[in-house]
Formats: C-alpha cells, sequence, structure tokens
C-alpha cells in the first residue's frame, strides 16, 4: 500500500497549476480511488492505487486539465469493474466517465490487435509488420473520439515502463510489453509531439528489448544524463550570453540524445560511437536568414568548428523542402556539440509541414504528400505545444478552457478501422459497410457475400460501420463463380467505396461478356449445323475472317456487331461480297426465313415476279394488313400497314404505293420480328427469357440489352410463323419474374 508521506507527495503532484475548485475535486478523486482499489492488484503485480498515482502524476506533469488527471486515477476500477463507469459518472461527471469509457475502448483493442499480431509472411514479412502497426498506430488515434484518452495511454505505458525497471524485471512479459511501446505508443508520442514521454518511453523499452546494448551505450556515454544535461545547459547560457552582447534576439534550446537515439543513429548510419558529433545539441531560432548566418558566425567564433560536418539546408534546402544550419562544434573539453540555426517560420514548416520530424525520421527521409491524416497531426502537434506553453493555469484559465476545446473536437474522422476476426486491421471510408469491408478483404469474398456479423450480431449489409468493431462476413456456398453480388450494392445506400463500387461492376461486365460469348458462340454453332460444316477449325475460320481468337469471333456476333453471313460466305468462298456491316443481322435456320423475293409468300395485286422484300422497320409478318412500296432498284419492300415509315414515305410520293397480300408460303416458312421486353433487372432474367423462346420452338437471332437503375429494357429479333405463336410467347413472357412489359415492336 502506498504511504503516508508518498500520498501526500503524490497528492502536491496531482494537484500543480490547478484552481482550488479543481484542487478539491482531485483530493476527492484520489480518497474515492485509495478506497476503491484496496489492495488491489495489476497482472503485474503492481499495487494498483499506486500505479494510478504514476499515471495521474505523468499527466500533471504534462499539465493536463483536471477531468484528464481524475481519468488517470480512476480509469483501471473500470478494468477490475466495467460497471462501475456509470457510479464514476454519477460522482465525477459525465466528461470523465467519457474519459474513463474511451480508455476502456483502447485496451480492449490493444487485446484484440497487439496481443495477436498479423504476421506478414515471406520476403515481404517486414513490409506488411510495419504496415499492421502503421495502421494500429492511425488507429489509436480514429478511436479516441478524444484525444485526451490517447494522453492518459501514453502515460500508463510510460508507468507501466518505470515499474519494470524499478523491479529490475527482464522475462518474456516485459520484453513484449517494450517491443509493443517500441512499435505503437512511442512513435504516437513522436507524432504528437509530447518529447517528455516519447524518448522515456524508448529508452524503457529499448532497455528491456536489448539489455546488453542499452548497458553499453550507457557505459560509452561515459556521463550521467544529469551531466549531459547540465553540459548543454551551460553550453546554452554561454551562447545566450555573447548573443545578448551582440543584440541578437533570439530563442534558444538544447536536449541531450537518450540512448535508444544514440543506438538507432549508429545502427542506420553505420557509425562508431567516436563518429557521433550530436549526442550533445541544441537549436537557435531567430527572426530572419540574415541573422541565421550571424549567429552562424558568432558560434564558430566562439568554438572550434569541424568542416566537414557543416551543412547549409538554407540555400540548398532538402528535396522535402527543409531549411536550416547545421554544425558541429568542438568545445573546449574536446567534446562535440551539434548547432541548429533556424527562423521561426523555418521552425514552423520543420516542425509541422512536409518536413515534420517524425515523418522524415519514420520514412527515412522521404517526402510525403499532404494527406488529411497528416495535416489533422500536424494540428494536434502545434494544439499540444501551445498547452505545454501555459505556464500558469490560473492567469491562463481562459486559453486552457479553449485548449482543451479544441482538443476535444479534433478527431480523425474522415477514416474507421474495423477488425476481422482473426484481430486484422481494415482502414475503410467513413460511412463504409460490411460490403465494402467484403471487398476490401478480397473480391470472391464481396462477390459471394450473402450476410454480415457485426460483434457477434447479425445485421442488414447496409448497416454503417464504426471504428473497432469487429466485423464477420457470411459467404454463399458453392463453387466459385455460382454466387454474385446484387445490382442494388451499386447505390450509396449499399457502398461508400468507389473501389467497392468498380469491383462490382467489373463482376457485371464479366457476366455479360460471358453471357455475350455464349449467345454468340451457339448462333455460330446454330449457323454451322445448318450449313453442314460442324467439323470446321474454329479458330482457322475466326484468323480467316480477320479475328484473332475465336473468341472475340463469337462476343462480335454475340454484340450483333458481325454477321453471320461473313460466316457463310467465308465457309462457302463465295463470290458475291458480304453485306455491309450496318446490315440486320438475320441468321438462317432450319426453317426458310423469309426476307426478300417471291418466297416470302407476299404476293403484288396484278403483277407476278416482281423483287420483294420485307421492311426492317416494322417487319411484318402473316396476318398483319401489309401494302408495298416501290423502290428505286430494290424491288417492293412490304410494311405492315400501321408502320410510321410507310406513312411517310406515302406522304411524299403517293404514286409508288401499291396494293399487296399475304400469299401461300411454306408450313416452314418463318418471318423476323423484334419483341421489346421491359423488366427489373436481376440475376438470370436473359436466362429465362430465352428459355420460352425455347420452349416455343422460336429461333431469336438478335438480342440488344440495355440496364439502367437497375431496368432492364431488351429488344430480341426472333424468327415467327404466325403471329398466333408470336401471341403465345409473348403471353409465356409476360409471366416470367420481374417482367412488366412484353410486346411487339
Amino acid at each position: 500500500m502506498v504511504s503516508t508521506a508518498a500520498l501526500g507527495d503524490a497528492t502536491t503532484q496531482l494537484v500543480q497549476g490547478l484552481s482550488p475548485e479543481e484542487c478539491a475535486r482531485v483530493q476527492h478523486a484520489l480518497d474515492y480511488a485509495a478506497a476503491a482499489y484496496g489492495e488491489r492488484a495489476l497482472a503485474s503485480n503492481q499495487n494498483a492505487f499506486e500505479f494510478s498515482l504514476g499515471v495521474a502524476g505523468t499527466l500533471a506533469y504534462l499539465r493536463s486539465d483536471v477531468e484528464t488527471r481524475i481519468a488517470g486515477l480512476l480509469f483501471e476500477l473500470a478494468m477490475f469493474e466495467p460497471a462501475i463507469v456509470e457510479t464514476l459518472e454519477q460522482l465525477f461527471g459525465s466528461e470523465v466517465a467519457t474519459l474513463v469509457r474511451g480508455v476502456q475502448q483502447l485496451i480492449r483493442l490493444r487485446d484484440l490487435t497487439v496481443a495477436q499480431p498479423v504476421l506478414g509472411r515471406g520476403k515481404n514479412a517486414a513490409q506488411e509488420a510495419a504496415a499492421h502497426i502503421e495502421t494500429l498506430r492511425k488507429m489509436l488515434l480514429a478511436m479516441a473520439t478524444d484525444m485526451r484518452v490517447v494522453l492518459v495511454r501514453l502515460s500508463s505505458c510510460a508507468t507501466m515502463l518505470r515499474w519494470f525497471a524499478e523491479q529490475k524485471r527482464f522475462d518474456d512479459t516485459t520484453r513484449d510489453y517494450g517491443r509493443e511501446v517500441m512499435d505503437l505508443y512511442a512513435p504516437l508520442a513522436n507524432r504528437l509531439g509530447i518529447w517528455q514521454l516519447k524518448w522515456e518511453l524508448e529508452d524503457l523499452s529499448f532497455r528491456f528489448l536489448q539489455p546488453d546494448t542499452y548497458k553499453r551505450i550507457a557505459r560509452m556515454l561515459e556521463e550521467k544524463r544529469m551531466a549531459r544535461e547540465g553540459f548543454v545547459q551551460s553550453s546554452i547560457d554561454r551562447l545566450e550570453g555573447e548573443l545578448k552582447s551582440a543584440g541578437i534576439k533570439a530563442e534558444v534550446s538544447g536536449r541531450p540524445k537518450h540512448i535508444y537515439s544514440i543506438w538507432n543513429k549508429m545502427r542506420g548510419k553505420d557509425l562508431d560511437f567516436s563518429e557521433l558529433y550530436d549526442v550533445r545539441a541544441f537549436r537557435v531560432i531567430v527572426p530572419d536568414v540574415k541573422t541565421c548566418y550571424t549567429v552562424l558566425g558568432l558560434v564558430h567564433n566562439i568554438w572550434t568548428p569541424i568542416p566537414k560536418e557543416f551543412d547549409d539546408y538554407i540555400s540548398r534546402p532538402k528535396p522535402n523542402g527543409y531549411q536550416s544550419l547545421h554544425t558541429v562544434v568542438t568545445a573546449e573539453d574536446g567534446r562535440p556539440l551539434e548547432v541548429q540555426i533556424r527562423t521561426q517560420e523555418m521552425h514552423n514548416f520543420a516542425e509541422y509541414g512536409i518536413a515534420a520530424h517524425w515523418r522524415y525520421k519514420e520514412s527515412g527521409g522521404s517526402t510525403f504528400k499532404g494527406e488529411k491524416y497528416d495535416e489533422k497531426i500536424a494540428w494536434l502537434r502545434q494544439l499540444l505545444a501551445w498547452k505545454s506553453d501555459v505556464a500558469d493555469a490560473v492567469a491562463g484559465e481562459d486559453v486552457q478552457k479553449e485548449w482543451v476545446e479544441k482538443l476535444k473536437a479534433t478527431t480523425l474522422d474522415d477514416r474507421i478501422f474495423v477488425l476481422t476476426p482473426q484481430a486484422r486491421v481494415l482502414e475503410l471510408p467513413v460511412g463504409a459497410t460490411p460490403i465494402d469491408f467484403a471487398y476490401h478483404l478480397h473480391s470472391e469474398v464481396g462477390h459471394r457475400c450473402r450476410g454480415a456479423k457485426i460483434d457477434g450480431v447479425m445485421v442488414p449489409l447496409n448497416t454503417p460501420l464504426r471504428n473497432g468493431q469487429t466485423c464477420e462476413v457470411i459467404t454463399a456456398k458453392g463453387p466459385a463463380g455460382s454466387a454474385g453480388p446484387s445490382r442494388d450494392w451499386l447505390s450509396p445506400e449499399y457502398t461508400v467505396s468507389s473501389r467497392t463500387r468498380s469491383k462490382i461492376r467489373a463482376w457485371f461486365h464479366a457476366m455479360d461478356m460471358a453471357e455475350t460469348l455464349a449467345q454468340g458462340r451457339a448462333l455460330v454453332e446454330k449457323s454451322l449445323q445448318r450449313e453442314g460444316k460442324t467439323a470446321v477449325n474454329l479458330e482457322a475460320l475466326a484468323h480467316k475472317l480477320g479475328f484473332a481468337k475465336v473468341d472475340d469471333l463469337f462476343i462480335a456476333v454475340g454484340k450483333e456487331k458481325f454477321s453471320l453471313r461473313h460466316v457463310e460466305a467465308a465457309l462457302h468462298e463465295a463470290a458475291e461480297p458480304p453485306p455491309p456491316e450496318d446490315a440486320a443481322v438475320v441468321n438462317k435456320s432450319r426453317a426458310s426465313s423469309v426476307e426478300q423475293g417471291a418466297k416470302s409468300g407476299v404476293l403484288v395485286v396484278g403483277t407476278e415476279g416482281l423483287m420483294t422484300m420485307l421492311a426492317k422497320c416494322c417487319k411484318p409478318a402473316p396476318p398483319d394488313p401489309i401494302v408495298g412500296f416501290v423502290t428505286r432498284g430494290k424491288g417492293v419492300s412490304i410494311h405492315r400497314l400501321s408502320c410510321k415509315n410507310f406513312a411517310e414515305m406515302r406522304t411524299k410520293a403517293p404514286e409508288r404505293v401499291i396494293q399487296t397480300e399475304w400469299g401461300s408460303a411454306g408450313s416452314e416458312t418463318v418471318y423476323p420480328v423484334d419483341i421489346f421486353i421491359l423488366a427489373s433487372d436481376r440475376q438470370g432474367l436473359l436466362r429465362d427469357i430465352s428459355e420460352v423462346f425455347s420452349r416455343e420452338k422460336i429461333n431469336v437471332t438478335g438480342v440488344n440489352t440495355q440496364s439502367t437503375k437497375g431496368q432492364a429494357r431488351m429488344v430480341f429479333t426472333a424468327e415467327i410463323g404466325s403471329t398466333s405463336q408470336l401471341q403465345k410467347a409473348l403471353g409465356a413472357i409476360r409471366e416470367v419474374q420481374n417482367v412488366h412489359e412484353a410486346r411487339r415492336q
């Protein structure tokens, strides 16, 4: 249990910088926590109340607001008893309860993800693992609807590592925890600019991950941290005195390198410890560029410069736009000292712009594009830097309140992070549904998606997902390709990702192409059967007709872009040139298909032997009332009496109208007609309609389909023997599911 003296010291630390009313709130929370925790211990065997004091003390050191400090004291209670959050809300307010719930959620995600990492395989294992950790970092920020939750979590990590160090524990537990903090929380502290925690998290984690290396570097430093800090501070004091004498206004700050940073640089640049010049360093910020060079001359006058270690990034900025003067000098005792000199504008750009320190360090110097995520991180860093500058909590009370409100309102709300049942994290756009989730996993999973569970509960497929939820996709059974998406999924109600919609459209396009291919194949094979050429080499035939593959021929025929007359001509090597490409596609069938000549069964009254042809605009068939129109050079075109085209021609040239009637034709004679069908689009619609034509023994020679907003419009060119046969077929088509209208055009 915590001693009375230790508790008194902790209380003094916890209330530092708070108003009397806030101090009373903290004292109330302390009294409640002491009684509620009792003798409870964490999994690490540390006393729970002692741990909570450490967390709250760290938050006080960071000058956080009173609600954050109280949440740091109480959140571990909610880990023991989740239902206690309601009591905390009644005693300490909704804001504290919200922060406690947020920390609970982050720890839950930690248990689901970091504790069960998704490891890469093969040569890309490192890249996959790094990408997974980066996604977790983003998720931590996205999950924290109030960014103060992240501060509490970082403080708890630092407190736990301090306990492990104090106990001198070096086992699997401390090593695993050190890896988690090094991969996830230390970079997060770095990105948020919380330097006080960043170096401590890195050093303590490094101590458990590589204890021998840590001790070796510590010995090489040959001085304790306080001594190094003292050397840097004395150097700063000397420089500030020289600057003041020269009448130069400047801000000088410095911090010695910590152990992990030293090791990281030695490893990354393959340097010996003696080659490190920036173990001790400070930065000078001045008003303008001219003063930068003035200060550089002053620094070189005070200490001895090392020429090869001077870099002028002002006159020659780095590719990412970074600007500063870097120089390394040797102090009187021979110890190297790195100095950076820049303007305030350069400093702001380096800290919050494209060349932000965390980006440059973590990306190996690569240039990043300004994404929303990066912009929000930069804004958060400025907020945190602003808060750390508020030295007097009472005098800056209004500023503090404004900072808290902005910090609460700043979230990474343009993306969400959802987990698979195997704890893999997927990054999705806000509003994403289980369908988006399924297609993000794999296209085939998306195509076969038939249901979904969110956190174990069945939900509709258009349910928006939220941060931190676990989504399980239920897929259709059966062989690959047997299931497919619905056209409804293309609506914003079901999918928000353009990537998802693109995959759905690609599936329907592939299905349409497969249907067209099958239809074209059937037409070509039927034509070969009629001509008695079933043994012909199809590849050779396709090449002869100018197609690279036989499938290209089938697709062209299926789309009515290539007439079967070309195929027949190629089979017979006919001397006659094939008809033009825009001619109507009318295939021969076992019956005699009639389009022109006396064989059509059309008689011109009072005249014999005239060449006749059925008009393609209205496609007459017995017993339609018909009339003839004498054309120039093409004989008599036969129209239905109700044909609009004929009405126009009769108005312009009434003298060419000639009376006609149906004569006797063979029982096998068939006539081409166009059939229009309007239906709600669905999978298998074309197949069901085609089965009707097959049952009625009607040959289909052409199909044209269009689907818009879930409505399909189809035009079939079919060969019929009589209109009674047509009417029977139309009646059967109207009975097909989803068909609204079926009529002859």
